[in-house]
């Protein structure tokens, strides 16, 4: 079983990386429906189940089969490597009804009994109303299970992108794809999924491919979107091991002597280059006092900072890399 995308010579000039809080939503949302397949997600299933419980997540679950076509309209491809949420669900909200009629037929037959159900006949029925409905559930979904840790998914997914930017620059596209999952393959311009739902081919014509991280959708690897989306590639981001993980526990009693422990704590948090918000809220600090401790640690030599968009990331230095782990970089 494989989805088999079939590049022209444009396609690889219109290939990208995203990163898209509305996926990780829809994705968390099916993480709910499957818990037991998501083992490094315990501790926030954990902390999440009191929100889960007050919201009605059954459309949602009905258009996201086990096997077979998720709808699409759920999650249409970031219009821009980072796209806020707010704009990604205008998306959503922007879709043609016969787009989703037929988006949201293809799912339910993959669904046992999707088509006979009450639910499925109404969103058939009427998929106008269907689309917005729907988009008001994803987004009362976003507020309360992922828009709390999105600084610190985003930070993960953000460190992801830059390291996997670089990685292509250095070996290209063909053996990038076997780094980001062993479950892609580059062969005779085709980018190969496996052990995917059923066979597949789209010859993609001039549209490329977005190159997505994912925390929720560990383990898997996606091959997304049919007709007139743009097809995606989502996979699992790097460092999910460690995201519940609390820094406080690998900080060294000696640096914290060294440095103090706030700062210790800062250092050693930037396992991946972070912005000062999300090294705030992983640290349970204020943002200003995280920003004096980065200031600091950068003034030393033990960080370095770069802009991204709209963010400065830190990372650590070798110098900082011994410091933390005791190891030279």
């Amino acid at each position: 079983m494989a989805l088999r995308l079939r590049f022209g010579e444009s396609d690889l000039l219109r290939c990208r990386f995203a990163l898209s809080p509305l996926w990780e939503t829809q994705q968390a949302v099916r993480t709910l429906a499957r818990p037991e397949h998501h083992g490094y997600h315990l501790p926030w299933l954990r902390r999440t189940r009191r929100a889960a419980a007050g919201l009605d997540l059954a459309p949602l679950w009905l258009l996201m089969p086990q096997h077979g076509h998720g709808a699409d309209l759920l999650c249409p491809p970031p219009l821009g490597p980072t796209a806020s949420f707010e704009e990604e669900l205008a998306g959503v909200r922007a879709t043609d009804p016969e787009v989703a009629r037929r988006d949201i037929a293809k799912s339910l037959a993959d669904q046992p009994g999707g088509l006979e159900s009450a639910r499925g006949r109404a969103m058939l029925a009427d998929p106008e109303r269907a689309v917005r409905e729907l988009a008001e559930l994803i987004d009362r979904a976003w507020r309360a299970l992922v828009e709390p840790d999105w600084p610190r998914l985003r930070a993960l997914l953000e460190a992801d992108v830059a390291y996997h930017s670089r990685r292509l620059a250095q070996v290209g596209f063909g053996r990038l794809l076997g780094e980001l999952s062993p479950r892609l393959s580059w062969a005779d311009s085709t980018l190969t999924i496996t052990n995917t739902w059923g066979d597949h081919s789209r010859v993609l014509d001039g549209s490329g491919v977005v190159l997505m991280p994912s925390v929720f959708t560990w383990p898997e690897t996606v091959g997304g979107y049919d007709e007139p989306w743009q097809p995606a590639v989502i996979y699992p981001a790097r460092g999910i091991g460690g995201l519940w993980t609390e820094p406080a526990d690998r900080t060294p009693d000696a640096l914290a002597r060294l440095l103090g422990r706030a700062r210790a704590d800062v250092l050693c948090a930037l396992t991946e280059p972070a912005a000062t918000t999300a090294l705030a809220h992983r640290l349970g600090l204020a943002p200003s006092s995280v920003s004096a401790h980065l200031s600091a640690l950068r003034g030393a030599g033990l960080l370095t900072s770069r802009r991204q968009g709209h963010q400065v990331l830190y990372e650590r230095t070798p110098l900082g890399i011994a410091l933390a782990t005791g190891e030279t970089a």
